[in-house]
C-alpha cells in the first residue's frame, strides 16, 4: 500500500487527493481558478487531517507540472516541492497531457479502433494549444508541443490513422478540422488518471529533482504588457 498526495492546480479546476495506489480516498476540488491558491493548503490540510499520521503518513508527492496556467502551476509546484522538503518525501512530476491521454485509456473509449491514437489539447490562448500524440501504450509519437491550429492541424497523421482528441483544446479544433479520421471526446476522470501515473512512477522510483526542477511551461510566459 502506498499513499500519495495528488496536486492538480494546471486547469481552471483544482483538485487535491490521497490516493491508496490507485484508489482515491478522500479529495477535495475547487473550481474557481481566481482561488486556487487559498484553496490548495487549506485542502491539503483537511486531507492529511483525516490521515492516522497527518501528511506524515503519506510515502510521496504528485503534481501536475504543467502545461497549463503559468500561475496555477506555479501555485501547485511550490505547493508540492514544500511539502516534500519539509517531510522528505519523494517528488514526482505528471504531465498534464499524459493525464488527458490516460484518462483515455483508462475509460476505453475507443470503440474498437485498435489503431487510434490519442491526442490531447491544453488552450494555450486564441488558436494556440499545447498538444502532443500518443499510441495506447502512452508511448509519444509526437513530443509535448506548441502548436497554432488551423484546419490542416494532423492532417498528415490523420490521413493514414484515426485520432481521438480531448481536452480543454479540442473544442477550438473541432470548429475548424472536419475530417473522417478525426473523432472527439469530453475529458473526464482525470485525477484517477493522475492518480494511475504518479503510483507508476512511485514504483518506478521515478522521482523529479526537488531543488531546482520548474513547472513545464513549454513555452515563454507572455504578458501583453510586454
Amino acid at each position: 500500500m502506498s499513499l500519495i498526495l495528488n496536486i492538480d492546480t494546471a486547469t481552471e479546476t483544482a483538485s487535491v487527493c490521497i490516493a491508496n495506489d490507485t484508489n482515491i480516498i478522500g479529495q477535495e476540488v475547487n473550481e474557481i481558478q481566481k482561488d486556487h491558491a487559498s484553496f490548495l493548503h487549506k485542502a491539503i490540510k483537511k486531507l492529511g487531517d483525516d490521515l492516522p499520521n497527518g501528511l506524515s503518513s503519506i510515502d510521496a508527492v504528485a503534481v501536475n507540472w504543467g502545461p497549463g496556467s503559468y500561475t496555477g502551476l506555479r501555485v501547485g509546484m511550490a505547493a508540492a516541492k514544500g511539502l516534500c522538503y519539509a517531510l522528505n518525501k519523494p517528488f514526482i512530476t505528471v504531465n498534464s497531457l499524459a493525464i488527458l491521454a490516460k484518462s483515455v485509456i483508462m475509460q476505453q473509449a475507443f470503440e474498437g479502433k485498435n489503431s487510434s491514437l490519442i491526442c490531447p489539447l491544453v488552450d494555450a490562448r486564441r488558436m494556440e494549444v499545447f498538444t502532443a500524440v500518443y499510441n495506447q501504450e502512452m508511448n509519444e509519437v509526437i513530443a509535448p508541443c506548441a502548436m497554432i491550429l488551423h484546419e490542416n492541424s494532423f492532417a498528415d497523421i490523420l490521413n493514414e490513422k484515426p485520432m481521438l482528441f480531448l481536452g480543454s483544446g479540442a473544442k477550438k479544433l473541432q470548429q475548424i478540422l472536419a475530417h473522417p479520421n478525426a473523432s472527439y471526446m469530453n475529458a473526464t476522470g482525470l485525477m484517477n488518471a493522475m492518480c494511475s501515473l504518479s503510483i507508476e512512477n512511485f514504483l518506478q522510483k521515478s522521482y523529479t529533482e526537488l531543488i531546482h526542477s520548474e513547472p513545464f511551461y513549454i513555452k515563454d510566459f507572455y504578458s501583453p504588457t510586454q
